[in-house]
């Protein structure tokens, strides 16, 4: 089966994407030659109302793999500190065509990835809307932009992919005030790919107090990697060969030392698992909007600001040696000292635990791969600030656990799978200590089959859930839930022509966000292309 995906899902490679026409009385039998337009359940982005400038950043077309260039002015009339940054883009294909993975950065620095969605002949169009404002520092000069959708446009896959990508900045207003962001968004110098590491140098500002790595993984580019969760050792009868299995883990390392790591998510394109009908009006979590992997590195922060230029390597265990597949940008936020031209410090201590990784094959008429895999990693320095000491310690712990069976032929293909990333950051300086934990679950649940007729049935539930609190002497500072889920079950009649598919799917997204102030809560629902509910109950 996983030929079939390869095959069927060459992904080259939102929050809420624009509603389309109301809901239908009742949805067809099976799927038709068009379709409603991309939808998901997440929030917008929260924006204050104060006067607004929008810039244009991209206005292009893909039809190939050359990226768009252009240059970015920043915006006139709404300050240069600003409440928030919000990119939208919106984007609209027709015919035929696959899954393809793009992303677009301003000054070197990457502020969206994302995928498309696989159009009807007829056309559909979608939208992505994501907060920026992180990289307001960045948004602050003239630079130069570019943003590439690869794609392929011949006879057979006819569908130019068409994007406009828009900053639209809200001026800090009364009450409305400028958002504290990083004073600098660095990327690495000479990033360049070493076997399965990517790498680069880094130089940050002598009196950096906090800084922070986030890192765009994705595995992706149609081969293995894209279905890493997938992968089998040498000796077990499957088409996706790893030899340590399917664990995998993003690890980031400063100077040869490790200072991070994390559990990446299990990203499904729109023409995955052997089923875009699957995918169609709801994408899976994060599919066009991907969120990038955060590291707190601010332990590391004496070492990094001797003035010098530290090698900083992004690396994917358990990715095959010499094997492509996984995609790394990276990005480096830091905070400044305003109170000081240098900050001193040093890394105090370092325990990595060692990695577990079991892989268990059991031959039989339905073959039976069960792996279980982890690591955990603490690492605590100071820094000795204008404003005192502050010392951070930052504990993570990752784990794996999945089930994967398969009958000869791959005719039957199914997947059980759950990853968490645990972290806990603790910041002690002058008063109480501020504890930050955060729990993120992944899950994924799916099945491939093929029955009479040469008829392919997917069956998935995927989970994306989070939860942090913020603590202060006891005292709870904040707290989120974030709880995303997807469900869709859809059948086709494969190696025909497109009038005898007969292809039916319903699909279904629950998104929930909790925090002080907020509840957001939104199901939508699909058959056969046509959106069946909208439902919000906050």
């Amino acid at each position: 089966m996983r030929r079939l995906l390869l095959a069927l899902c060459a992904a080259t490679a939102g929050l809420v994407l624009g509603m389309g026409p109301a809901l239908a009385a009742g949805p067809p039998t099976e799927f038709g030659t068009d379709w409603h337009d991309p939808i998901t359940a997440g929030p917008p982005v929260a924006t204050p109302g104060t006067k607004a400038c929008t810039v244009t950043v991209a206005d292009t077309e893909f039809r190939d793999y050359t990226p768009y260039k252009s240059t970015y002015l920043p915006p006139k009339g709404c300050g240069d500190r600003w409440n928030k940054v919000v990119l939208r883009l919106d984007g609209a294909v027709a015919g035929r065509q696959y899954d393809r993975l793009g992303y677009l950065q301003v000054g070197g620095v990457e502020i969206l990835r994302t995928s498309t969605p696989e159009p009807s002949p007829e056309g559909i169009t979608w939208h992505v809307e994501k907060d920026v404002t992180r990289y307001a520092a960045t948004f602050r000069d003239k630079q130069p932009v570019e943003m590439l959708i690869g794609n392929l446009v011949n006879e057979t896959y006819t569908g130019v992919i068409k994007v406009k990508a828009t900053l639209t900045f809200y001026a800090a207003e009364g009450r409305a005030g400028a958002a504290h962001t990083p004073d600098k968004v660095l990327t690495l110098d000479g990033a360049h790919t070493t076997g399965t590491s990517y790498e680069g140098l880094l130089t940050t500002p002598r009196n950096s107090e906090r800084i922070v790595a986030e890192v765009y993984a994705t595995g992706s580019g149609g081969g293995c990697e894209e279905f890493w969760y997938l992968t089998v050792p040498d000796a077990a009868p499957y088409s996706c060969k790893a030899k340590d299995g399917p664990y995998r883990e993003v690890q980031v390392s400063v100077d040869g030392k490790l200072a991070g790591i994390a559990a990446p998510f299990p990203t499904v394109w729109t023409g995955g698992w052997s089923n875009p009908f699957l995918w169609y009006v709801i994408p899976g979590p994060r599919a066009f909007d991907v969120r990038p992997v955060e590291y707190d590195l601010t332990p590391f922060a004496g070492q990094l600001n001797d003035g010098k230029a530290h090698r900083v390597t992004i690396s994917v265990a358990g990715v095959p040696e010499g094997q492509s597949g996984w995609s790394t940008p990276t990005n480096i936020l830091v905070w400044q000292d305003a109170g000081a031209t240098r900050v001193t410090g040093a890394l105090t201590g370092h325990e990595a635990g060692a990695p577990a990784n079991t892989v268990a094959y059991e031959p039989g008429k339905e073959h039976r791969l069960k792996a279980d895999g982890g690591h955990s990693l603490t690492v605590s320095g100071y820094v000795d600030t204008s404003h005192g000491r502050v010392t951070t310690t930052v504990a993570r712990k990752v784990a794996a656990a999945s089930t994967h069976s398969w009958t000869d032929g791959e005719s039957k293909d199914a997947l059980q799978a759950r990853w968490t990333d645990d972290e806990n950051v603790k910041v002690a300086g002058h008063g109480p200590a501020t504890t930050t934990r955060a729990h993120r679950v992944y899950s994924m649940d799916g099945e491939i089959s093929i029955g009479a007729g040469d008829r392919l049935r997917t069956v998935m539930r995927m989970g994306d859930r989070s939860d942090s609190v913020t603590l202060r002497a006891g005292k709870r500072l904040g707290w989120s839930l974030m709880d995303d889920t997807y469900t869709g079950d859809a059948a086709y009649n494969q190696n025909v022509p497109r009038d005898q598919r007969h292809a039916t799917g319903v699909s279904r997204e629950r998104y929930r966000l909790l925090g002080p102030g907020t509840c957001y809560d939104r199901t939508l629902a699909t058959a056969q292309g046509e959106l069946t509910e909208d439902r919000r109950s906050c």
